[in-house]
């Protein structure tokens, strides 16, 4: 059979994307690149937020055209099996039954629904990645519960891959050539939590195994950025000059609505220490704008603070109503134009500190990881995620040496420097 995936949504999700196109691969049965032609569609869903649980719907809706066999899997198929007229609808575990299930459909000519409660385990799943940077992962399911969030119903509890799991297939990448390797996850940080580990277990076991030249850490909490994580990025420069984590709102008041684990003076307090210990860290963010209760003088709040940290670019998401959590019955709801108005407000805010950050490395040299060839420029990232375009011929899926020349868009024009023997 010919499958075509479709997938919506984060980074676990192209991973579990291609684990499964690997299931079909090893089954013998092919992927291609068009729906035209495509005996069985895959579609990977996402129900972060109502606008990704519409798209979807869309999604479902617009393949179902073709005449090909549907197969839904992922988050919004464990939220709302019962909307979705499809061939086989898998929700968030099971994933490994994929092409039992759809041979199966196929030959009984008849619809299949295995949704039910969500894993306790970690599920592994075959897995080759396809780009250059091999995002690996480590963890499943949240424990928290924000008040705006859907995920922890969807993905159930947290579960964490084994130890060996993570060597085994970080060897598995050294040896296909992979230069980075991200490791991801729902709630990344909260490894280890169910078995007696840590998140710096699994980047230990990443780093001895594989021995990739750069490790990278998808999200994680501010709460989880420890001493020992610290001292690590500042002497092992395998591990990525970059973290990516999630403020939501720069005012108390709101952090409490949302019910989230710290206070602004911690966050803070921590993105000052990382910045002055690693100075040439790349901090970024996610932002919630119109969060219920979200006053102007509240709003003006989180811009003051925004302002005043060294972070190098903000995720803006206007709030979105997600039926079944908390937030969506509180009261003082913003309107759409107000969270729209908020929302460009914080981008300016966003590209303006992008900016103000690449423009420091101007005239230094730096390693590339390059990944892609567009009309003889080739572009890939520092390890402190700057994006840099590269005219000329350049090796793709390399690390090579940098001089970074001018800024050019969401990032900067570099000239290939050019080694010598001797």
């Amino acid at each position: 059979m010919n499958i075509k995936f479709l997938t919506l949504g984060c980074k676990v999700n192209q991973y579990e994307t291609e684990a499964m196109q690997r299931l079909f691969e090893l089954a013998g049965h092919s992927t291609v690149d068009e729906i035209d032609g495509a005996d069985v569609i895959v579609i990977n869903t996402c129900a972060v937020t109502a606008v990704a649980a519409q798209k979807s719907r869309q999604m479902i809706h617009r393949s179902a055209r073709s005449g090909a066999l549907i197969a839904v899997v992922g988050c919004y198929a464990q939220e709302s099996p019962e909307e979705i007229d499809a061939d086989v609808v898998i929700g968030t575990k099971d994933r490994n039954r994929i092409v039992e299930l759809v041979e199966t459909a196929v030959e009984r000519r008849d619809k299949i629904s295995i949704v039910g409660e969500t894993d306790i385990n970690f599920e592994e799943l075959p897995h080759i990645p396809s780009r250059t940077r091999a995002f690996i992962k480590i963890e499943d399911g949240c424990d928290n519960r924000c008040s705006y969030c859907i995920i922890p119903t969807l993905r159930g509890t947290v579960r964490s891959r084994s130890l060996d799991g993570i060597r085994a297939e970080c060897a598995q990448l050294h040896e296909l050539g992979f230069k980075e390797i991200v490791l991801t996850g729902i709630h990344l940080g909260a490894y280890g939590k169910d078995c007696g580990l840590n998140l710096l277990d699994a980047i230990n076991a990443a780093l001895e195994s594989g021995s990739p030249e750069r490790l990278r850490l998808s999200s994680i909490e501010a709460t989880e950025v420890h001493d020992d994580l610290i001292e690590l990025l500042k002497s092992d420069r395998r591990l990525c000059r970059h973290l990516h984590l999630p403020l939501q709102s720069g005012c108390d008041e709101v952090l409490k609505g949302m019910r989230r684990p710290y206070s602004t003076k911690q966050f803070a307090s921590l993105i000052e220490r990382l910045a002055i210990e690693i100075p040439d860290i790349a901090l970024t963010t996610d932002l919630i704008v119109g969060f219920p209760g979200e006053t102007d003088e509240l709003f003006e709040r989180t811009i003051k603070f925004v302002e005043g940290l060294p972070l190098s670019k903000l995720h803006v998401f206007p709030y979105s109503v997600r039926p079944g959590t908390a937030a969506a019955t509180m009261p003082d709801q913003i309107p759409s134009a107000v969270k729209k108005e908020r929302a460009a407000r914080m981008i300016e805010i966003s590209n303006r500190k992008s900016v103000e950050y690449r423009r420091k490395f101007i005239g230094s040299t730096v390693e590339v990881l390059t990944e892609t060839l567009t009309d003889n420029v080739v572009d890939g990232l520092t390890d402190n995620y700057i994006r840099v375009y590269i005219e000329g011929e350049v090796p793709l899926g390399e690390l090579v040496e940098v001089e970074l020349i001018k800024l050019n868009g969401e990032g900067v024009d570099g000239r290939l420097v050019e080694k010598h023997d001797g």
